[in-house]
């Protein structure tokens, strides 16, 4: 039983791992007293193993919006949309910031790799939301059964696997 349990979340991390590759943005949201609030941030050139990787720094809102509410839910677009839920841990580590630094956030963030300001934040994905889109023949072919109501029900086209 643990093995198949193993093996499904194998898979779940896989499929996500699969629909992330070359997405160079995600929009990650956070949860404020106002309400939700999303902010582009640079995904890591990292293969996805479970936990999502971001750079920000200490003295920004998504920061002060993390120390206090954890939850947070992070979107990818690109040949697919991918929807990711989670829980946000704030880590302190040059080491694994010179790790992960790269020429783009140095123009994004105005900071060097040595900013004692810099910090990261380790998103553990709990749960995902995905929808293929595919070759247009396939979108055509799976508009007309959902329309119809003829044709294989899970046409694959939306999906949600657990981490």
């Amino acid at each position: 039983m643990a093995t198949q349990t193993a093996n499904s979340h194998q898979e779940a991390v896989e499929t996500v791992r699969d629909l992330m590759k070359g997405i160079d943005i995600a929009m990650l949201t956070t949860v404020t007293d106002e309400g939700l609030v999303s902010r582009p941030m640079k995904t890591q050139e990292v293969e996805f193993d479970g936990d999502l990787w971001f750079l920000t720094k200490k003295d920004t809102g998504k920061y002060e919006d993390l120390v206090r509410n954890p939850h947070v839910n992070v979107a990818f677009v690109g040949k697919s949309y991918l929807s990711v839920r989670g829980t946000a841990e704030l880590i302190q580590s040059p080491a694994k910031v010179r790790e992960y630094w790269s020429a783009a956030y140095e123009k994004f963030l105005q900071t060097s790799s040595d900013d004692p300001n810099l910090i990261l934040i380790k998103v553990k994905a709990e749960a995902a939301e995905y929808w293929e889109t595919g070759s247009m023949t396939k979108m055509i072919r799976r508009f007309f059964q959902k329309v119809t109501g003829h044709g294989d029900e899970d046409s694959g086209l939306n999906g949600t696997v657990e981490l």
